[in-house]
């Protein structure tokens, strides 16, 4: 079954029809919340709020490890991640979806491998791609299907948050090369690709990033909510499409 990660805008699924929830005990710790399960569209998904029912856990104290370890030990057959970003690119306006393809990690002294302590072998993966390629195109498929404009392909900068950036470091990520910039991808995808289980993710612009358009002179919070409200209606439809139309063995 596929599992969404819900982010900032994203702290229920409306659209699930829920069953039962699971609070699950991890060698990691506890995970933001408890494995909330049930059907959408007549399958079966299961839904994780990566900051806490409350919105209550900061991007660098969410135990990564602890949520991807039991979304796996649930058999999770694919991971969409759902998060709200800042658009660094000039194109890219505030409610607009973007499918990332690329990561660049500016985080620090945050749990980034399950192979680590206690004599565990050290283990290089291969993070070239960080996201999967097939669940990729079903998003991407989804969206032409429902006429939901995707903007495909941008890179995600991870930042240590919760602090939003100054202008100057947005300066600094756009001449890296980042297009988005959030607070959540990493060490997220990374530990889902330790444990082999599909990854992929659905940005949300909730801003113009620091220094850029609407907030050249600040970021205005007030405006936020109203943008993410909009913006997660059609992300719902979209995961709605996907989980639908998964294969009869992903379920």
């Amino acid at each position: 079954m596929l599992a969404i990660i819900g982010g900032s805008g994203l702290t229920t699924l409306s659209n699930l029809d829920v069953s039962h929830r699971e609070v699950v005990r991890t060698p990691y710790g506890e995970p933001s919340g408890a494995l909330v399960f049930g059907q959408i569209c007549g399958r079966p998904a299961m839904f994780l709020p990566r900051h806490g029912y409350g919105h209550t856990i900061a991007p660098h104290m969410v135990n990564y490890c602890a949520n991807l370890w039991a979304l796996h030990h649930y058999r999770a057959t694919g991971v969409i991640s759902v998060a709200s970003v800042g658009g660094i690119r000039g194109d890219l306006q505030p409610g607009d979806l973007v499918l990332p393809h690329q990561i660049i990690d500016y985080t620090w002294g945050r749990k980034s491998t399950f192979f680590e302590g206690n004599g565990s072998p050290v283990r290089h993966i291969d993070f070239t791609e960080p996201y999967d390629g097939d669940l990729r195109q079903r998003i991407r498929a989804a969206a032409n299907e429902l006429a939901i404009d995707l903007k495909v392909g941008a890179v995600y900068a991870a930042t240590q948050g919760p602090r939003l950036e100054t202008a100057a470091e947005i300066d600094r990520l756009e001449r890296d090369g980042a297009d988005v910039v959030g607070m959540t991808g990493m060490p997220e995808a990374v530990l889902a690709r330790e444990l082999e289980l599909p990854y992929a993710a659905v940005n949300v612009v909730a801003n113009h990033a620091a220094g850029r358009g609407s907030s050249a002179n600040g970021i205005h919070f007030e405006q936020l909510e109203e943008v993410l409200q909009g913006a997660m209606g059609q992300v719902r439809l979209l995961i709605e499409h996907l989980v639908g139309c998964q294969p009869e063995n992903g379920g």
